[in-house]
C-alpha cells in the first residue's frame, strides 16, 4: 500500500448539521477522531486537503444555507491553502469543478472520508473510480445512520455502512482503515 506525496485527502460534509439529533442513530462514533488524525498527518506532510461542503436545495435539510448547520464544525475549518468545494448534490464531482482542480494539480490518488457513507461518500467514490482516479475510502473515518431499505426493513447504521463499503470495494475504490494509511506512509 503506497500513497503519493500529492494524494488528496477529501473530507466530505463535516458541517455542524451532521450532528443534528433528527438524523438519528449513527455508527462509528470515533470517525471524527480518525478524520482529524488523517487531517493532522496531511497538514504536517504538506499534502493537499480538499474540504467538501454541502449546500442543500431543501429548506428542511440540516445543510440548508440559511442556518448554522451549513457551517463547518470548528475542528474541520479549512486552513489557508486548502481547497473548498461546494456541492448541491451528494456527488462532490457533479458540477463543482473538482475533477478539473485535481487534474490541474496532477493529483490522481484520493483518500475519501466523511459522511454519509452510503450517500455523499459512496457517490463521490463511485465517480472518482469511474473517472480513473485511484480512490481509497477510509472505513473508520466515515459514518452513516440507521435507514430502512427499499422494502421497509429497518437496517442499522452498521449494516448500511458495511453494505456501502461492499458496493465500493474493488470496483470503484479500495476500502482501508485509517491506521493502514498512517502506517503506510
Amino acid at each position: 500500500m503506497e500513497f503519493n506525496t500529492n494524494a488528496a485527502l477529501i473530507i466530505i460534509d463535516q458541517q455542524k448539521g451532521i450532528l443534528h439529533p433528527k438524523l438519528g442513530r449513527r455508527n462509528n462514533p470515533q470517525a471524527e477522531a480518525r478524520i482529524l488524525d488523517l487531517l493532522a498527518f496531511w497538514r504536517r506532510t504538506g499534502r493537499p486537503v480538499i474540504h467538501v461542503q454541502h449546500l442543500s436545495r431543501s429548506p428542511e435539510s440540516v445543510f440548508w444555507p440559511q442556518q448554522s448547520g451549513v457551517e463547518f464544525q470548528e475542528r474541520f475549518q479549512p486552513k489557508a491553502g486548502e481547497q473548498l468545494i461546494q456541492k448541491q448534490v451528494p456527488d462532490a464531482f457533479c458540477t463543482t469543478g473538482l475533477e478539473a482542480v485535481l487534474r490541474e494539480a496532477g493529483i490522481d490518488q484520493l483518500i475519501i472520508v466523511g459522511v454519509a457513507t452510503n450517500n455523499s461518500v459512496e457517490s463521490t467514490a463511485r465517480t472518482a473510480g469511474n473517472l480513473g482516479f485511484d480512490a481509497w475510502v477510509v472505513e473508520d473515518a466515515c459514518f452513516t445512520f440507521d435507514k430502512a431499505d427499499f422494502f421497509g426493513t429497518a437496517r442499522s447504521a452498521e449494516e448500511v455502512h458495511a453494505m456501502s463499503l461492499g458496493n465500493l470495494q474493488g470496483e470503484y475504490a479500495t476500502v482501508v482503515s485509517s491506521s493502514q494509511i498512517l502506517k503506510a506512509d
